[in-house]
């Protein structure tokens, strides 16, 4: 499992660990680990490479001085702009100097010069406690940055807020990022994710808490999580999951959505809509009922809401089940928070940003810039598990950590995609996965698949070829 703390608690977990090290110890750890990171980005072109510090007033910069100083000794010609001069690290400025380092000059046409030769750029303007996008300066400055040039970015990338992954203004969009002690929320969603690079965590010590802000799957905790049937099985044990989906309109979306649940591992299979025709044609294994819900028969958990139309009764009546039940697309277009809040079963909500925005009476474009936040209020205010699919898919129940999927494409962006995501979804839920989990590996391997599809180079992929990678994603996991 991957987690991410929020800044309280590893500001706390820093001073606690300093308190028990030599003064300045806990700083030399990080900037140790930054050095053997940038060193490993420059290949062997540390001795003779050009590096420049952007270097701010707080110990972030000082753990860019302080690594600067270790690639000088080993070779690199290492420049600090310093962006707040009268505030730099002492300890880290003498370092570097007694080094070989120099301080750029004190103008920005000196500072861009600097810049603009380098062949790696370290981030060093802000940390962990910083608000708000990038002063004009640094913004500036970072145009000068060359295409062919390396950005690591000390801790997080600056300019975006480590707690809940928003970008309020201008900010760093770096090659790697080195961070300290512990992933922060922002570093795994977007839209500071897409900021962050690839990703490094240098253990310097902390003793972190085992409630986390924020985790993601890895592929050992799904395969723990998956459903395995045992040599007694039969269907009902395995789950039997109802998909309620499709109409004259959209039977494609009940295609897919049955594609996705054969394929999630529950026993069986029924469908309840207008599309039996369709869905027998691609799937004979699949069980059919014209309707209503109650008299399909019996079921584990219910899926309902792709490609259905503005028929609402069914989904008051697979709402009134004593079953978990998945509500995506045209469903979530009838939800109350009241009608959702009084079921004693659970309910797992998968909309995407645009159906976000109408639940939360919200733009788009705000449910995109704060995903996080979008999330976990619209799981407060329907009591419900929240999956909000998107470039990082989140699963946010009413407590606990959120839930960030790792997995996944851009080519994922097509039509019919979320219909495969809801079936192996209500699949795992019908097999006994909890709400949060069945979000979590559901979304992880719809991701898994997607890729496999896509495959090592990316192509263009079609949702039927999601859900027929699903076997060899599941397999992929079980390895």
């Amino acid at each position: 499992m991957r987690t991410a703390y929020s800044v309280e608690t590893v500001r706390a977990a820093e001073r606690e660990l300093m308190a028990r090290l030599p003064e300045g110890a806990l700083m030399q750890r990080a900037a140790a680990g930054l050095a053997v990171a940038c060193a490993e980005l420059l290949g062997r072109r540390v001795s003779g490479a050009r590096v420049a510090l952007l270097v701010g007033s707080g110990d972030n910069g000082g753990d860019a001085l302080y690594a600067g100083a270790r690639l000088a000794r080993r070779g690199a010609g290492v420049v600090a702009v310093l962006l707040s001069p009268g505030r730099a690290h002492p300890g880290g400025l003498a370092a570097l100097r007694a080094a070989g380092g120099r301080v750029s000059g004190d103008a920005p046409r000196d500072w861009a010069r600097d810049v603009a030769r380098a062949d790696l750029v370290v981030d060093g303007i802000v940390g962990i406690g910083g608000r708000g996008g990038l002063r004009t300066e640094a913004a500036q400055l970072l145009g000068a940055v060359r295409r062919s040039a390396i950005v690591v970015a000390v801790d997080l990338p600056s300019g975006v807020d480590a707690d809940s992954g928003e970008v309020a203004g201008e900010a760093v969009c770096a090659d790697a990022t080195v961070t300290f002690g512990a992933y922060k929320p922002g570093l795994l969603i977007d839209p500071a994710r897409e900021r962050a690079g690839a990703l490094r965590l240098v253990d310097i010590g902390l003793a972190l808490p085992q409630d986390a802000g924020a985790e993601a799957l890895q592929h050992a905790d799904v395969a723990e999580l998956l459903p395995r049937p045992g040599a007694e099985s039969d269907k009902y044990r395995r789950g039997v999951v109802g998909v309620v989906a499709g109409s004259a309109r959209y039977p494609g979306a009940a295609v897919l959505a049955v594609a996705g649940a054969l394929r999630g591992g529950a026993g069986a299979v029924r469908y309840v809509g207008p599309a039996a025709d369709a869905v027998l044609a691609r799937f004979p294994e699949t069980l059919v009922h014209a309707g209503p819900p109650h008299r399909a028969g019996r079921v584990q958990a219910w899926v309902i809401g792709p490609g259905m139309g503005d028929e609402s009764e069914p989904l008051e009546e697979v709402l009134a089940a004593d079953v978990p039940v998945l509500v995506d697309a045209d469903g979530l277009r009838f939800l109350t928070p009241e009608r959702v809040r009084h079921r004693t079963a659970g309910t797992l909500l998968t909309p995407h940003a645009g159906e976000a925005a109408a639940l939360l009476g919200r733009s788009r474009e705000e449910i995109e810039a704060a995903r996080l936040r979008s999330v976990r209020e619209l799981a407060g205010r329907y009591g419900a598990t929240v999956l909000l699919k998107g470039s990082t898919t989140l699963v946010a129940g009413a407590s606990g950590p959120v839930r960030v999927n790792p997995t996944g494409t851009g080519w994922l962006a097509t039509a019919g995609s979320g219909d495969v995501l809801s079936g192996v979804t209500g699949s795992l839920l019908a097999a006994g996965l909890s709400p949060r989990d069945a979000g979590s590996v559901g979304a992880y391997l719809h991701g898994l698949a997607a890729r496999r599809a896509a495959g090592p180079q990316g192509a263009p992929i079609l949702a039927t070829e999601v859900a027929d990678h699903l076997a060899e994603a599941w397999r992929d996991v079980m390895d």
